[in-house]
């Protein structure tokens, strides 16, 4: 770029003509000549993306160097609304030096006392990210649909073959019950990883909702389905939050993990929930049971790296995690005073 014509601001500010220079998306700006975009300057990011020196691109028609001919009735779509002065933000595809790839472009037009001059165009390259999006829906789907069926092939042959033995004996009895923990163990982990799908993709948006209801009808619940565990609750009246109906979900799977990886032949569980000062509430679940190991809550908070030995035992945990945050919370760990952990979910006051 030279001092007579830099990108970012009219008369020319070294400032933003540095910024531009050093930011990763790929920015031209341009005039228009009969609705026509005619490259004036382009960032270092265009050159490398796109393959062409400076020196090049300038005088040139924009969309001869980088739009796919199959695709030009739809950049002279958008060149007609730059040229009304009018903000474009699109997904496109243009061809780059590694070969077609997608864009999330912005067309900006000159301020209103030069509309329909020219403007700026921004690329910002979406190929990975739309790939692995894809990619992770993909296994996701099928992952999901082959565990869940083979799991339950399991669940149930492993009954038949019990049943087939002419005599029980301990040994029989415990490696078959092992068969089917394991079993059930993989069907909570494609029942889990459907609902953080859910959470990651959702519609249903955030919003105000009183999470004391919501609390009370998943401690009823896990009384019927365990009785032998003590499910206690110490709330308020009610407590606003911002939330959506995953929130429900989450508890549950603090609660059902809270009760299930107790040893205890009566295992104890507390849920309550506390003011934090203003803005904030805590959603604490406390347990008397086996610490959760280290290794798993610094995974899930961060504070540690993931690797092949290191990524977790389950999926609980995560879809707590990503529950609380899609909220705009936090998922945070202590001790509780009934002997075991306390996990608690900080969620933001309206």
């Amino acid at each position: 770029m030279d001092g007579n014509t830099p990108i970012g601001r009219p008369g020319g500010d070294d400032r933003y003509r540095h910024l531009i220079e050093h930011i990763q998306d790929a920015v031209v700006e341009f005039e228009l000549a009969d609705e026509v975009p005619v490259v004036v300057d382009v960032n270092r990011a265009f050159t490398e993306t796109f393959g062409y020196d400076t020196a090049d691109a300038r005088g040139e028609v924009l969309n001869d160097l980088i739009v796919p001919v199959w695709l030009r009735d739809e950049a002279h779509a958008l060149d007609s609304r730059t040229s009304a002065g009018e903000v474009n933000y699109r997904r496109v595809k243009r061809e780059t030096v590694d070969g077609l790839r997608e864009f999330l472009y912005r067309g900006i037009p000159y301020p209103d006392d030069r509309a329909g001059e020219g403007g700026f165009a921004i690329y910002t390259d979406l190929s990975e990210f739309v790939q692995n999006e894809r990619r992770a829906r993909v296994m996701n789907r099928v992952l999901r649909h082959n565990l869940r069926n083979k799991a339950n092939v399991i669940v149930a042959h492993t009954a038949r073959l019990l049943d087939a033995f002419d005599e029980q004996s301990a040994e029989r009895t415990n490696a078959v019950a092992t068969v089917e923990r394991a079993a059930n163990d993989l069907q909570q982990l494609t029942e889990e990883a459907g609902e953080i799908h859910r959470v990651l993709n959702a519609a249903e948006e955030t919003k105000t909702v009183d999470c004391v209801p919501t609390i009370r009808r998943v401690a009823e619940a896990h009384r019927r389905e365990s009785p032998e565990a003590a499910v206690e609750t110490d709330l308020p009246t009610s407590m606003t939050v911002r939330a959506n109906g995953h929130l429900d979900v989450a508890l549950d799977s603090l609660v059902d993990n809270a009760i299930r990886h107790n040893p205890s032949e009566t295992p104890h569980v507390r849920v309550r929930v506390v003011a934090e000062g203003e803005g904030w509430a805590t959603v604490h679940v406390e347990d008397d049971g086996p610490p959760i190991p280290a290794a798993e809550r610094d995974v899930v908070t961060g504070e540690a790296e993931i690797t092949p030995t290191r990524h977790g035992s389950g999926l609980g945990l995560w879809l707590v995690k990503w529950t609380v945050e899609s909220f705009g919370g936090e998922l945070s760990f202590g001790e509780s005073d009934l002997g075991g952990n306390d996990v608690r979910l900080r969620l933001p006051r309206p």
